[in-house]
């Protein structure tokens, strides 16, 4: 039987983070109904895993057995070149218990600093995987290339966004209006490739 979802199921999202909580439901369009891993209480599991596919995976599985819901998570990051491909999977972590993305983003710049500063090329990267209470998951990636600016500039968006410039473009995901920004991230690009995948 293929894994698909239908419009209006109730769908858990496994995050804590609003911010990424309104992303993805602007993303998903209302074609679902959706609840928080954080609005049901649910544990934030701990992101064992190396890769960005693999947390998300880890995430989706552990809500959906939580909740007996279908469970979608985003696992996400910002990569810098210059720094070999860091902070990556520990984006989150480089924020702090508080999850305080000014000391994040100031920490990248000093790093950069530290490195020399000259190439400031950098990515974001989405995994979004959807996982079945019984167990089947389906795990995709979204990327976005870009350069990173400071100051930090803008306060729409959440996380490394007022940092960002996507490739080509002189607005940071900072300053976008969020319409803009869905049409373009990394996880409208991942978005793009799940619904291919399940509807």
């Amino acid at each position: 039987m293929p894994l698909t979802l239908d419009a209006g199921q109730k769908l858990v999202v496994a995050t804590h983070n609003p911010g990424k909580a309104r992303e993805l439901a602007e993303i998903l369009e209302n074609r679902f109904v959706l609840v928080t891993a954080g609005e049901l209480g649910l544990p934030e599991p701990e992101e064992t895993e190396g890769t960005f596919t693999g947390n998300a995976l880890l995430k989706a599985r552990a809500a959906a057995q939580a909740s007996g819901l279908v469970a979608l998570a985003d696992d996400s990051g910002l990569s810098v070149a210059a720094l070999d491909g860091a902070p990556g999977i520990y984006s989150a972590r480089w924020a702090g218990p508080g999850k305080d993305f000014a000391v994040a983003m100031k920490k990248v710049e000093e790093r950069l600093e530290e490195a020399g500063g000259a190439d400031v090329s950098a990515w974001f990267t989405c995994a979004l995987a959807v996982a079945w209470p019984d167990g089947p998951a389906v795990v995709v990636e979204g990327r976005v290339d870009g350069a990173l600016t400071f100051p930090p500039r803008g306060d729409r968006g959440f996380g490394y966004d007022p940092i960002f410039l996507p490739e080509g473009l002189a607005q940071t995901f900072g300053e976008m209006a969020p319409l803009q920004k869905d049409g373009m991230s990394h996880r409208a690009r991942a978005f793009a490739r799940l619904q291919a995948a399940l509807w």
